[in-house]
């Protein structure tokens, strides 16, 4: 199993990802964002530095002191980083105008990524938008795509085997699709091993 800081190993690499998804989603300062599995903060510190009223959930207490340490903005508010389970979220129904989740649902077997995203559903408002950003169908075989499988291949155990379920089974669109999700639109990042989803919820 990986043993890796977060925020100063794998942020920089997805620093392009995180600053192009807020623009993607068509997010602006004043929109209620939740951003789901948050880990170390990266993305939340993106739609914060836009003035976006956002917030992070995540289960891990180790990943949320790593946001706390390197992603609390000066003046944020005490509950933007928030410790729970995505798949009963601690939320009012609507109470978002954006949720996003970023390199989490491949890691997850079926049944727990497609709790998630009924969560996701259920706590965005209707005709808000829900985003996603994870590894493109097909993963490419470049050097890139290589580093990938061999990252997710080193994380071992459960992580590895949901990683080739997400594979096998169509990632993202597939999760879209049997969720009753329709993509608005999509785009490929970082030589088109990372996909980016807009899907309206409702």
């Amino acid at each position: 199993m990986l043993n890796i800081n977060y925020a100063s190993v794998i942020d920089p690499v997805l620093h392009h990802t995180r600053t192009r998804l807020p623009g993607f989603a068509g997010m602006k300062a004043g929109d209620r964002v939740l951003d789901v599995c948050c880990g170390s903060g990266a993305q939340v510190y993106e739609y914060l530095r836009k003035g976006i009223a956002a917030q992070g959930l995540d289960i891990d207490p180790h990943m949320l002191a790593l946001a706390k340490r390197y992603y609390s903005t000066p003046g944020a508010a005490p509950d933007t980083f928030i410790e729970g389970d995505a798949a009963h979220m601690p939320f009012p129904d609507g109470s978002f105008d954006f949720t996003s989740i970023s390199l989490a649902l491949h890691d997850k077997d079926t049944t727990l990524a497609y709790a998630i995203v009924a969560e996701m559903k259920r706590v965005t408002r209707q005709g808000g938008m829900i985003v996603f950003l994870d590894y493109s169908m097909p993963l490419p075989r470049s050097l890139k795509g290589f580093l990938i499988r061999a990252t997710e291949r080193l994380a071992g155990g459960e992580h590895f085997r949901n990683f080739n379920g997400y594979l096998e089974n169509g990632g993202l669109d597939r999760i879209t699709e049997n969720n009753g999700l329709a993509a608005v639109k999509t785009e490929r990042l970082l030589g088109g091993n990372i996909t980016l989803v807009l899907a309206k919820n409702g």
